[in-house]
Formats: structure tokens, sequence, C-alpha cells
């Protein structure tokens, strides 16, 4: 199919009193214009009157007005009506076509659907008319300032539900970052994008389809041709189809022709029923009684909103040392954490992410592996946050100055990487807020502070915060804060635990942090129900941690791949980190190298946004008994990594071929493409990400088909079922497919033949040779 794009401006009426916005679409007013062209009359409407009457009366009034506003078609004798485009003026009425149930659309459309420029995603929608008539359907998508950006034919998928379906993208992909030039060029093109579905009659299908069986009988045939004539020369005419002289010419002669009665009928049928005609109707199709639906609103967000690699890593143990004479640990700061940077950027990642960076406290600190006793050495969580020193507000002088800090963001910027910075509301006992604000924090009845507790865990080092008693306080004073750390180069802050905290909180402060730097990105470190991680993705957190790192066997994985690209991802954006200084599953426990290697694939491809935490490189899998977390958890201790050790492993080559891959290939950037394909065997499972050539940016279709194998110590042989149409592909000959990740070829048909071994291939990455 064809894009046909237009420069017409669209005109936005707001009705105040129905409290709804409709749009007044470029293609309306160009049937309108084609109405006024063939002597369509509306009928003009008085200035209401002032004075009181009964509702029946202002019923009829307005019945009546409704009336009025409709084209009188005035026609020649023996001249078929084309339906009309009907004025639509509440939020309850219908067009001449009806479109309902528009999908995605979640509590009433309250919340705006969310995607990152750029990213492909679809829109379904009910749409149908009465009787026989064949019908067909449009999606349209305007900027911020109405301009209308894509306009793509929809394809009826399920033709006895009336279900019609498109994929779109607002605006083109971009890796322009908030500190490049470009930036405010970009901007523009971010934030309330309109989209509506217009439902149309397609006359001359449904003109086709009773012409074909009127010839083919020898019933009424010359009435059927003669009707064909008149809608070809109608058609030429339209404003709206967007067809150009030859084109306009091109019906024009098919009209002559299929008139002509010189020749028989089934010359004269074929004149209105070719290639040349079909291809015109499917590009530029005569459109009568265009009914657009009332507008959605689309959120458009910032490049690395949905696409995004991250990469987390400790300052206090990037750079550490032992001290040669006495056998301790130097711990790393913010200096040497540019070493950090520099390996996650020859891997390709995009964002690095550090824990909170400011002063530890004293009171409570806890030891190696959350032990209630620390030693003299002990550095103590970076989550314990608050001292003498300072809180929230200062780095904690072992890692250095906020000059140094600002010189590692400077750093990151250099190599093209984002800073995101962990923000933990709470405190240790020792916060300045302890004794400043003691209002912010819960008192048992013996006028103790209640420390923070996750029952068996406990967390003597921490206070947590009581928003009952000042809840815009704490407010105006993150806002404060947020707005500190945006300054020193933060683009993006990971909320810890924001699911404990009221979600009203975050939304006041999310909305006046991004009122003055629409830039800032949020993410939320939250594991629990469902209805708190929607409800959190509707207050502004562009991504979620989710609960990947639990789904590993085959029927978990199907589900959880399904359920997280999906239209729920239209709210809650889930980012899929294998392990975190919190977690490291039985899985990654037990199966070394290949269950990294397994982890990693399915984790990068199988949602837009992944995360690493360092250490994964060194196969850092040794599991606390008891627990599913590390062995000498990092948040407890600093940690002396030898990084020249990695290359054995390949893991760190491996992520780099994985980010090299995804920042290749369009459909590896949208939640909205991801299908599952046929396979039996229980330990390979095979998905494909696929975007047609409409919407790749290049001309051709990108498709990319993942086929791992979920045995870290066991080969496995299935056959891969592919359906070749549905994605464009021949179906009559084999398809050419390329591993990303070894460059080997294969030849791909409808089924085929894979096997994968842990000890050499744990997974295919084909990308289709078009």
């Amino acid at each position: 199919m064809a894009t046909h794009h237009t420069s017409k401006e669209a005109t936005f009426k707001r009705h105040d009193s129905a409290g709804t916005v409709a749009a007044q679409a470029s293609a309306d007013e160009s049937a309108m214009q084609d109405a006024a062209a063939e002597n369509a009359t509306p009928a003009k409407s008085s200035a209401p009157h002032r004075t009181r009457r009964s509702k029946a009366a202002e019923k009829n009034t307005a019945s009546r007005h409704v009336s009025a506003a409709r084209p009188r078609i005035h026609l020649n004798p023996g001249e078929e009506a084309p339906a009309p485009t009907l004025p639509v003026d509440a939020p309850n009425q219908l067009g001449r076509v009806v479109v309902l149930d528009i999908t995605p659309s979640r509590e009433n459309d309250v919340f705006p659907v969310r995607v990152e420029l750029g990213e492909t995603f679809s829109v379904t929608a009910q749409v149908f008319i009465e009787g026989r008539s064949k019908i067909g359907a449009t999606a349209v998508l305007r900027n911020p300032r109405g301009r209308e950006m894509l306009r793509m034919p929809m394809t009826c998928v399920n033709p006895g539900l009336d279900r019609w379906a498109v994929t779109l993208k607002a605006g083109e992909h971009s890796t322009v970052k908030p500190w490049d030039e470009q930036w405010p060029t970009l901007r523009r093109q971010l934030g309330d994008w309109g989209m509506v579905v217009e439902g149309w009659e397609d006359t001359y299908a449904s003109w086709l389809h009773d012409a074909r069986i009127k010839v083919d009988v020898h019933d009424d045939v010359e009435n059927a041709l003669d009707s064909g004539a008149d809608l070809l020369n109608r058609w030429a005419g339209r404003h709206d189809a967007g067809l150009s002289a030859s084109e306009r010419r091109t019906l024009r002669e098919a009209a002559k022709r299929i008139a002509d009665r010189n020749l028989n009928e089934h010359e004269r049928l074929a004149a209105a029923d070719n290639e040349a005609i079909e291809r015109l109707h499917i590009e530029h199709p005569l459109r009568d009684g265009i009914s657009p639906s009332h507008p959605k609103t689309v959120r458009v967000e910032r490049p690395k909103s949905s696409f995004t690699a991250w990469y987390q890593f400790f300052p206090r143990s990037e750079g550490a040392t032992h001290d040669p004479q006495t056998g301790k640990i130097i711990p790393g700061n913010l200096r040497t954490s540019v070493s950090g940077l520099e390996r996650a950027a020859a891997q390709g990642f995009d964002v690095v992410y550090l824990p909170p960076i400011f002063p530890i406290g004293v009171t409570n600190r806890k030891g190696r592996n959350n032990s209630l006793v620390a030693g003299p050495e002990d550095p103590g969580s970076p989550f314990g946050i608050g001292s003498e020193l300072g809180g929230h507000d200062t780095v904690d002088p072992q890692l250095g100055t906020m000059d140094d800090f600002k010189a590692l963001c400077a750093r990151a910027h250099e190599l093209n990487l984002e800073i995101a910075l962990d923000f933990a509301l709470q405190c240790s006992p020792d916060h300045p807020w302890v004794k400043e604000h003691p209002d912010w924090f819960r008192h048992k009845p013996d006028g103790t502070i209640a420390f923070a507790e996750n029952p068996p865990k406990k967390y003597q080092d921490i206070y947590p915060i009581d928003f009952n008693a000042d809840m815009l306080g704490i407010e105006r004073e993150v806002e404060r804060l947020m707005n500190l750390w945006i300054e020193a180069g933060v683009t993006i802050f990971r909320i810890d635990n924001p699911h404990t905290k009221p979600v009203r909180f975050w939304q006041d402060v999310i909305a006046a942090v991004t009122r003055k730097h629409p830039e800032v990105l949020f993410l939320a470190e939250a594991f629990t129900r469902p209805g708190m991680m929607r409800a959190l993705s509707y207050v502004g957190f562009t991504q979620s941690h989710c609960y990947f790192p639990w789904r590993n066997e085959k029927w978990n994985l199907d589900d959880y791949l399904l359920e997280t690209n999906s239209d729920e991802a239209f709210y809650q954006h889930n980012t899929f980190w294998p392990t975190t200084p919190d977690i490291l599953t039985d899985y990654i426990r037990d199966n070394g190298i290949a269950g990294h290697a397994i982890r990693a694939v399915l984790a990068a491809m199988g949602s837009p946004s992944w995360g690493i935490y360092n250490g994964y490189e060194l196969i850092e899998n040794r599991q606390r008994p008891g627990y599913e977390e590390q062995q000498n958890n990092e948040k407890y201790e600093v940690k002396v990594r030898d990084w020249s050790q990695a290359e054995q492993y390949g893991i760190g080559e491996l992520l780099a071929s994985l980010n090299r891959i995804r920042r290749a290939h369009p459909a590896c950037r949208s939640y909205h493409d991801l299908n599952l394909l046929p396979c039996e065997d229980e330990s390979i499972i095979a998905f494909i990400r696929h975007v047609p050539a409409e919407l790749t940016g290049t001309g051709k279709p990108d498709t990319v088909i993942v086929v791992v194998n979920l045995d870290a110590h066991n080969s496995h042989q299935a056959v891969v079922h592919l359906e070749l149409g549905e994605y464009g592909l021949p179906t009559d000959r084999a398809v050419k497919v390329r591993d990303e990740l070894t460059g080997r070829e294969f030849d791909w048909g409808w089924d085929n033949f894979v096997s994968l071994a842990p000890w050499a291939d744990v997974a295919h990455i084909l990308s289709v040779e078009y």
C-alpha cells in the first residue's frame, strides 16, 4: 500500500459544551469542496434565540439544526447520490459510516497512549455501514500543530467483526540527545499528536462487485455500466483522492470506454476492471461519506523513551584497586568512573545508570551481605542516604565533588551516553531532614521513627518518608533536588520503589519537573501489582522494571513477550534486565556462560528497552544462600574487578553485537510489532519483529526473526513455521535470511529446520534480505 501525504493543515474545533474535541480533517474539507462541485448546497442555520424553551422544543430545534447542516445533493435523472459527509457535533453522534471501539484505549482515554518518536504502533477500529455496501478506512496522524503528517489505508483483518487495522509511525526515528544543537528542532515534534480513523463508503468496490455479476449473467448490463462511467468521472473530479493530472485522465478515458456502446459488455467492463484502475483504487480511492472518528491523543515522546539500552555500575567500584602494601581496597570515585563510561559506550549502550551518589549515614549502617553490624572498612549501602555531610543535594565526598559529577556527565555526553541517576526517596537516621522536617517521618507510639521493612527483610539503616502531614512540602523539595541534578547533567531518574509512595505525589512531581525540563525521563524500579504499575505509567514513568528475570520457561516467556509487546505497552514500557544488584535468579546461577548469553539475547531482542548490570560480562553468578541475589552484594561493599578477564567469556562481545543489531533494525524499536512463531520443541522459542516498507524510512520492509535455545546444556532441534504472506514475503520460493550474530546465510520458507547447541549457537537472529 502506498502512503498518501498532504500538506494541508488540520483545523481542530473544540466543543466546550460537550467537553470533547472534534477534528475537522483535511479530507472532510476536501469532501465538502467536492460536494459543492456536485451542486451540494448546505443550508445556513440561524443564530440561536436566547429565549426560554422547553426541553422538547430544544431537542426538536437541535434535530432541525443537524438536518439543516447536511448537504442537499441535486441529481440529474437516473443519477445515484453518493454517500454524504455528515456533520458530527457531539461525542455520541455517528457519521454516515460508523467508527467504533478504536484501540488502544484505557480509562476512557483520560491518559493518552504513549510512543517514542519514530516508533511504529498498531491501531484498530470497528468500521461498518448498513446493508451490503463496501467500505474502506483510513488512519490519519497530525502533529501538535495540527499538520497532517501521515495518512495510511487500513486493512480489514476480521470481516465478521468489522475490525480494521493499520500500523502507523509518528515522525522519524532520531538519535538526537537533549544536549545536541538539533534538540530544539526535534523538541517541536514532541507532544500530543491527534489521530482519527476515517470510515468511508467504497463506492467503486461495491459497483465493481455487482457489475461483474451482472455482466456475467447479462442482467441489467447497460444500467450497471452507465453507473460505472458516472462513477469514474466523479472519481476523476474528486479533490480528496489526490490524483495527478495523468491519473485523472486515466479515469476519464476509462469512463469514455465503459460508456462506448460500440464495444461489447466485457470490453467495456474491462476498462474499469484492470490493474491500472485497481492501483488507483488502492492508492487514491474514491471516498464517499467520509466519517472521521472523534480524535484520539497520541503522546509522542523523545528518543530513548521506548528504545533504550541501559548499563549500570557503582562509581565506588569502578577503578577500585587493592593497596599493594595493606591489601585493603582503595575505592573508585567519579573520576575513575570514566572507565565505566568508556566500557558502556564500547558495548553500544545508550544510558549509564548510577546508584545514589549522596553521603551515606553511619547510624545502623549495614555491613557485607546486609549484615546488621558494619565493619570499620564497610562503606554502607548508598541507599542509606544522608549524613552530617549532607543529604540528597550533596555528592558523597568519598566519590568527589559536584564539579567531578558535572565532569563525568560531560564526558558521558561526549560518548553519546545519557546519565541516569538513582533517586531513592528515603533517609538514613543521620539525614538532615530528620531534624529539619520530623513531620516527614512516621513515629511509633514510643516516639522513635519507624525504619523501613519489607518482611522478612528489614532495613534498619533507612527511614521511609511519611507523606500524610506535608506532601506538598515534600513535593517542592523533591522538585528542587531534581532540578539541581538536571542542571548538573542528569537527563533520566531511576526512581527506587516508587510504588511505596503515593501515586499522586509522583504525578505532581513529574508534571512539575517535565514542565521545566520536558527532556527528562523516569524509570520506575517497581515490582508490584499490575494496577499500580499501570498507574505509575499513567502519571509519567516512562519505563518500568518488570518480572522478566523470572520468566524462563517457554510457556512463560511466550505469554510474557505477548503481554509486554501489546497494547499494554502504549502505557507501560517494560525494560528487560537479566540481573540487577538485587536480582540473581536460579537460572543465571545454574547455567553459566550459555545461560548469560541466552538471557541477554532474550532481553535485547524481546523488548525495545533492556539493561545490563556490570559484572554480567564476568559471569558473576554466585547466589547468596537462601536469596535470589548476589553473594557479596555490591550494595554493601566495594567490588574490585579484573576486566581483563571478560574477553575469555565473550559476553561483552555479545552485548556489543546485540546493541549493534538493535540499532540497525527499525523492527527492534517498537513495542508493537512482535509475533510468536509456532515451534513444537519446549526448549526453543521463536518470534518475529516486522515493520512494513512504508514505515522503515529505507523503502524496504524490515523483518527480524529470533530463535533461542532455552536449554543451556543440551542441543535442540525444531521446525519453525513462518506465514510468509503475512510479512510481505514471496510464497512461491525460498527467501534469504542472514544470521546477524555469525554472518551465515540460510534459505527459509514456510517450515524451517533449526538446530541450536549451547556450545556453538544459543540463538539465531535472522534478518530477511529483501
